[in-house]
């Protein structure tokens, strides 16, 4: 079978949350997460965004840096990059080829990624990566690296069915990602989970710094923003992503590379600037349109659509809102269409492209409670086109819900119009 569409045929397997399997794999492979550093970033919202302008600030300091993230939004090489370049499809081939020939064990479509990104940064003999956790962080694939730095970006509830119900649970597995006399950064809150964050870090001798402790950050005028931290202070930083909470992430994403001074990882603040000012990030806050303006944003969680909440308030202005809404079936989308609903002028329920959305006519009875004027279209490319024949050049319209439906709505509109550094 052809490497891409063996890869393929496996996502249709169930999630399984597990490391054994990876670890024999990678073990016969000659162990290749251990030939170079890295920086692991877990938590329920924000970790694509910190690897992201993580791997920026190592590639300005001149570290060939490698990145893996997921979703993908269109393209699963997105997944895989190094140096902001994405790996081309003649090395995906040869490295999924190369994996096929060593496996002795079933693997999910996730860990033979992983171990795609293990291979391939190892051939192309990266300085460093910078992995996002999939899912939780214990029993995640990317926790077979052994990392300099672990990133916990926040903690809320998500993937509860695999995760556990109560958030001292999750906070207990995404703490995971801690290792023996390492270091670990979060921007957590609650003081339940800074507490068990704490303890975990405390058993294994790790140092534990946080956000609004002993990193700092402050929003400036047109958008900027300053970090104090670690005996650095950066004024006037320009935030690449849109949202407050970015600001945060990028918090946490200077903090784990100042860390990586200690281990030959210097990077100069000159680095830092230019690093996070170039970063992107698709399907955050993005804006891929204008008049009207159309902007997509990958919130899958209630707290990923609080930061959108709040991002719809203080930073877009319009005449009208239209929300186009698509979730899957695993998530608490009451909670979400709860806080979200009452922000719009019309709601649009849709379907993302995947096994598990949840059909349109599902969410309705959900979304009416909230909503005057809801309407049920269930291809997205055709719930977009009712929402841009009915707005007005200064409307908005929002699509959100899953980071699947990004996708379909991207391909169909070709792509942003903008950069997507801009200041908030």
């Amino acid at each position: 079978m052809d490497p891409i569409a063996y890869l393929d045929d496996l996502s249709g397997r169930p999630i399984r949350l597990g490391l054994a399997p990876l670890r024999r794999l990678l073990s016969r492979m000659g162990h290749p997460e251990k030939k170079y550093a890295s920086i692991v970033v877990g938590g329920t919202n924000g970790k694509g965004s910190i690897a992201a302008m993580a791997a920026a600030m190592l590639t300005a300091a001149g570290f060939r840096a490698g990145l893996y993230t997921s979703p993908h939004l269109l393209d699963v090489r997105e997944r895989i990059r190094i140096d902001g370049r994405m790996i081309a499809e003649e090395d995906l081939r040869s490295c999924a080829d190369a994996i096929r020939r060593q496996l002795r064990d079933d693997l999910t479509y996730f860990e033979f990624l992983t171990a795609i990104a293990f291979h391939f940064f190892e051939q192309q003999q990266v300085d460093i990566a910078i992995l996002e956790v999939g899912m939780g962080g214990r029993l995640d694939a990317t926790n077979v690296a052994r990392p300099l730095v672990s990133v916990i970006s926040n903690i809320s509830l998500d993937h509860s069915q695999y995760l556990g119900r109560r958030i001292e649970q999750i906070a207990r597995e995404k703490s995971g990602i801690i290792k023996q006399k390492g270091c670990c950064l979060t921007a957590a809150k609650q003081a339940p989970v800074i507490a068990l964050i704490h303890e975990a870090c405390r058993k294994k001798r790790a140092r534990f710094f946080r956000l609004g402790d002993e990193i700092k950050v402050k929003k400036q005028a047109d958008g900027l923003f300053s970090f104090r931290g670690f005996e650095r202070r950066y004024d006037r930083l320009c935030c690449p992503l849109r949202g407050r909470h970015q600001m945060d992430n990028a918090a946490l994403a200077i903090g784990a590379v100042i860390l990586l001074a200690g281990h030959g990882f210097a990077v100069d603040e000159a680095a830092i600037r230019r690093g996070l000012s170039e970063t992107k990030w698709e399907g955050r806050l993005e804006i891929l349109r204008r008049r009207p303006t159309v902007l997509v944003d990958g919130a899958h969680n209630p707290a990923g659509i609080s930061s959108l909440c709040a991002a719809l308030r203080d930073a877009f202005h319009y005449s009208r809102l239209t929300v186009i809404f698509g979730v899957l079936d695993d998530k608490d989308y009451g909670t979400m269409l709860r806080r979200l609903a009452p922000l719009a002028d019309h709601l649009i329920l849709t379907r993302p492209e995947s096994e598990r959305a949840l059909p349109p006519a599902a969410l309705l009875p959900m979304a009416r409670p909230y909503h005057r004027r809801v309407t049920t279209v269930d291809k997205p490319e055709e719930a977009l086109q009712k929402a841009l024949a009915e707005a007005a050049p200064e409307d908005l319209i929002c699509v959100t819900g899953s980071l699947y439906l990004m996708g379909v709505i991207k391909s169909f509109l070709n792509g942003p119009c903008e950069k997507p550094c801009m200041p908030a």
